[in-house]
């Protein structure tokens, strides 16, 4: 990929949405899909820039991958310090004491980027929204109650927020999404139940879920991304 392909550029508009900044990565000079990447806590869009060559495959159609930049807000785990977040988080009990408002902006916000790819001519069936940790969270929250069509969902080591609302909130369109989750086994950030229930509640929803775990804390490994390409070939190709 050469430096032409790589862009950090600040979203359009004057919405609330279009002020979340943006790192643009095109594998090609005529993107047909898109995947929007949602990072962890703390961290920004570059986190996970260097893995774009190693999502590619033979033959792979010309992605745009968008990672956006997560606002900067008080922390309450980690005493109320700002940092990059999609939304507070209270504790780190199972039930994380999620910041409702920060996660309903955090969902807006993103659903604009999925509008802004579409209205750039990106089709919503080949948009993979994807994020690790809580942009996972994020990701799932979002693309499982998008109104249109979507390619697919990726969660890596991240988990539902409010499960009890998504059987009567998520949107007809996406009721078969695909997902793809994944997890490090003796994850101390995330621990592993949290995905394994997220992978469950979608199965009995009737999602095709593929399921992977790995001997991992809470990060992400090569053959996590080697699968992930394969799942992200079945789904764009």
């Amino acid at each position: 990929m050469n430096s032409s392909d790589t862009a950090t550029t600040q979203t359009p508009g004057t919405d609330a949405a279009g002020e979340l900044e943006i790192v643009e990565i095109n594998s090609g000079p005529n993107p047909d899909a898109a995947v929007i990447w949602l990072h962890g806590l703390g961290a920004d869009g570059h986190d996970f820039e260097p893995i774009v060559p190693q999502l590619g495959w033979p033959g792979a159609p010309d992605i745009r991958y968008v990672f956006p930049h997560a606002p900067i807000r008080p922390v309450t785990i980690n005493g109320g310090m700002p940092m990059r977040a999609w939304y507070d988080i209270l504790s780190l009990t199972s039930a994380r004491g999620h910041d409702r408002e920060g996660v309903v902006d955090s969902v807006n916000r993103v659903a604009w980027l999925i509008d802004r790819e579409i209205a750039n001519g990106i089709e919503s069936n080949r948009i993979i929204l994807a994020g690790f940790s809580q942009g996972g969270a994020v990701a799932l929250q979002l693309a499982l109650r998008y109104p249109k069509k979507l390619a697919g969902v990726v969660a890596l080591s991240g988990y539902l927020l409010f499960p009890d609302r998504i059987e009567a909130q998520r949107s007809e369109a996406n009721a078969s999404l695909h997902a793809f989750l994944a997890h490090g086994t003796v994850d101390p950030v995330v621990p592993i139940e949290m995905g394994e229930s997220a992978a469950k509640q979608l199965e009995s929803m009737g999602h095709p879920v593929e399921w992977h775990t790995y001997p991992m804390e809470h990060a992400v490994s090569p053959e996590e991304i080697q699968h992930l390409s394969n799942w992200m070939r079945s789904r764009l190709e």
